[in-house]
């Protein structure tokens, strides 16, 4: 595979990688100088950037270091959407960004011995990831209109680096095509290129005429959090480091695809999730009709991305492929279901002929 969407593939997996060590020492110097706090600091966990929580009497913080090979423009782009979020939707639980004490949202920081980085302090969000929480209806149901709020949020919001070329961008999932070839099981190989020929025929031709804004583009079970007392209340959306300017229902179909319950009634299911999204931001008669076809999509997105980077990077392997099994099986669930049968039951459920 050449072209842009190789080389996007290859910067997402340099990116992915382990990021260069922060000294704790340097981090708690920083925040002193920078943002005169002081307190307890602990590392926390990242795929890219370098984290801390920093624990003082009166509130809590996160510390993110970006990734070295990570453009400003990049983090700007989040930084920015974020400011944008907290003036549109003040209610929405999403980090709020701490400035310095000159007043700039961020700032670029070179760590001893290390690249300039551009660094970032946030509110910290406490709650439990939702994994680890007990799942529901009504949990599914305030998910989808936590995320058509967000998308509401974003709709009037611009930015440069949205038009930057992104692995994850579901109008991009033919670019992982090549990506296939390594999948030793063919009968997985077949299934995953018929969703990827659906898409072809179905989605492509249409891409353009559909809605588009900045999206969060990773509104995945992992990004959330819930109120421990409470887990159908939605307390936090992590993560904007996959934003794009894409199409609006390429947002609802990256959520959609984690609620793909494999054992239970798949159509079901996305109706529901669906019609909750559509309550809060009405949806459009031909973004119902390729929501199916972009959920498979980015379903056979996560399984070629993570199986071809688990490939070049065994020794991360359980990490990336933590969602690949489901994946598979979510994707099978899809393909069995006629397409036409799919768009009606959707377009049912958001109170459309």
């Amino acid at each position: 595979m050449n072209g842009p969407a190789s080389a996007a593939l290859a910067a997402a997996d340099v990116l992915g990688e382990g990021s260069p060590e922060v000294p704790l020492a340097w981090a708690m110097d920083l925040l002193a100088r920078q943002y005169g706090l002081a307190g307890r600091l602990s590392p926390l966990t990242g795929e890219r950037d370098r984290n801390f929580l920093l624990e003082t009497p009166a509130a809590s913080y996160m510390l993110k270091v970006s990734h070295p090979a990570e453009l400003p423009l990049v983090a700007d782009f989040q930084t920015q959407a974020l400011l944008h979020i907290a003036a549109a939707d003040p209610g929405l639980p999403v980090q709020r960004i701490v400035p310095t004490l000159a007043g700039e949202p961020s700032l670029v920081a070179q760590p001893p011995g290390g690249d300039a980085r551009v660094t970032r302090l946030f509110s910290y969000l406490p709650g439990e990831p939702l994994p680890k929480a007990q799942r529901s209806q009504a949990q599914a149901r305030a998910l989808a209109r936590t995320l058509a709020r967000l998308d509401l949020a974003l709709r009037d919001f611009r930015h440069p680096a949205g038009q930057l070329a992104l692995p994850w961008d579901i109008q991009r999932a033919d670019s992982v095509r090549g990506l296939l070839d390594s999948v030793p099981d063919e009968s997985r190989r077949k299934l995953a290129r018929r969703a990827l020929d659906r898409f072809a025929a179905n989605v492509r031709p249409r891409l353009a005429r559909l809605r588009a804004q900045p999206i969060h583009n990773d509104f995945n079970i992992y990004n959330v959090l819930v109120d421990p007392l409470d887990h159908a209340r939605i307390a936090g959306v992590l993560d904007f480091g996959d934003m794009v300017h894409a199409p609006l229902i390429d947002d609802l179909a990256v959520a959609a695809a984690y609620q793909v319950d494999p054992a239970g009634d798949t159509m079901a299911t996305l109706a529901d999730f669906v019609a909750a999204y559509h309550a809060v931001l009405p949806l459009e008669a031909d973004e119902i009709d390729v929501l199916f076809d972009l959920v498979q999509a980015r379903l056979v997105m996560v399984v070629a991305i993570s199986g071809w980077r688990a490939a070049r990077h065994p020794e991360n392997a359980p990490y990336l492929l933590r969602n690949n099994a489901v994946s598979w099986e979510r994707l099978a669930a899809c393909d069995a279901i006629p397409a036409a049968h799919a768009r009606n039951v959707l377009r049912r459920a958001c109170g459309l002929a």
